[in-house]
């Protein structure tokens, strides 16, 4: 049995409102986490909807430096009984900072078993950054020792974004990462990504890697093209789609027919893109595809690059094309990005970057955007 280690107390149900909420066009948006002294940056964060209706926000709280990725981070939690319209306040501590550098990139996800798992990142060195996973059975009040995903033999620098990890109907659970530095390597690149899933058959507990690992193919103009923060999701006829961060102007696909062991080469996509993350889920409500991403590759553009504008569109074909793109933001300053995805209800939640440079930079700040799930389809 795993043993069990407590981080903070019951948040109870004080609720108010954040200190900056905007609502136009059917759209909801709360400045939820600011950054502040002693606390540059707050980001990379996910939820998951708990028994009692509430739902729990965990995110990556740097609490030191001036909220790089290698500044000292802990993870922290604000909680919503409303839905997410309105949120507590004061941060929960969850996890304190077990890294040499931090904790950061958040997935939670509610398993099958009725668990709650928890993904995070160890930052230990450009060598040595690794995703564990705890287990909660009472809602999040207490968590299990941490679990290495990534055996000793194959640890290095290895990039699990937040909202990533999924389970299959199958039960099976598949953390997809871009890996830019391993034993044996002769330099760190967190450009140049090698790309592979661990999967585990167990509910988290035990873990072992895809058989195929994905390497840069070459792009027209016969350079290694950009592989970064991979994300899956499930199609309807048992195969596995993987959208992939490059520096192409849009996202490449990869796909497996096996649950995650094997890949197909990945391929230039029609979601245009900067260098930045794009996030797919479906839909529980209608079965169809969601997907979140920067819609702005487009050069010679004054946003062309930045990751602004930030949208939302639909596919019917399980993501061969996508329709009825909406725009979120489209401040040309505005940075937005990392988003998590969770569906309440008629509710859908984003929570994401959005950050403003050179006021507030890109990653500093934490935003949640709702609307209904209605709006996304007039």
């Amino acid at each position: 049995m795993i043993g069990l280690l407590a981080y903070g107390t019951d948040p109870g149900s004080s609720q108010e409102e954040g200190p900056a909420i905007k609502e136009e066009n059917g759209l909801r948006k709360i400045v939820l986490l600011p950054p502040g002294p002693g606390n540059p940056r707050n980001s990379e964060g996910d939820f998951v909807l708990l028994e009692d209706g509430r739902i729990m926000f965990v995110y990556s709280h740097f609490y030191d430096g001036r909220g790089g990725d290698f500044d000292p981070a802990s993870l922290a939690a604000r909680y919503s009984n409303d839905g997410g319209l309105t949120w507590t306040r004061e941060d929960e501590p969850v996890i304190p900072n077990e890294g040499d550098w931090n904790v950061m990139s958040v997935s939670l996800l509610r398993l099958n078993t009725g668990e709650i798992a928890f993904f995070y990142s160890h930052t230990n060195s450009k060598k040595d950054t690794h995703p564990v996973v705890r287990l909660s059975t009472d809602e999040g009040r207490t968590w299990s020792d941490s679990i290495q995903i990534i055996p000793d033999q194959e640890i290095g620098y290895y990039i699990l974004n937040n909202d990533r990890v999924v389970q299959l109907t199958s039960g099976r659970l598949v953390a997809p990462m871009a890996q830019h530095y391993g034993l044996g390597w002769k330099k760190w690149d967190t450009g140049i990504g090698h790309l592979m899933c661990y999967l585990s058959d167990d509910s988290g507990r035990t873990w072992r890697r895809s058989r195929t690992t994905l390497t840069p193919p070459t792009s027209a103009k016969g350079e290694p093209v950009m592989l970064q923060e991979p994300g899956v999701v499930e199609l309807k006829d048992g195969r596995l789609m993987m959208f992939i961060r490059t520096d192409q102007n849009c996202q490449y696909l990869s796909y497996s027919s096996d649950q995650g062991e094997s890949w197909s080469q990945p391929i230039p996509s029609q979601i245009r893109s900067p260098r930045s993350p794009a996030s797919i889920e479906r839909i529980p409500k209608t079965g169809d595809l969601l997907l979140v991403w920067n819609d702005n590759a487009q050069t010679g553009t004054p946003t062309a690059g930045k990751r602004t504008p930030f949208n939302v569109a639909l596919s019917k074909d399980e993501g061969k094309t996508w329709q009825n793109v909406k725009v979120l933001e489209d401040d040309p300053n505005g940075r937005y990005s990392y988003t998590a995805i969770e569906f309440v209800g008629n509710r859908v939640l984003l929570a994401h970057c959005a950050g403003n440079p050179p006021r507030v930079p890109g990653l500093a700040v934490t935003q949640i955007t709702t609307f209904d799930v209605d709006w996304l389809y007039r």
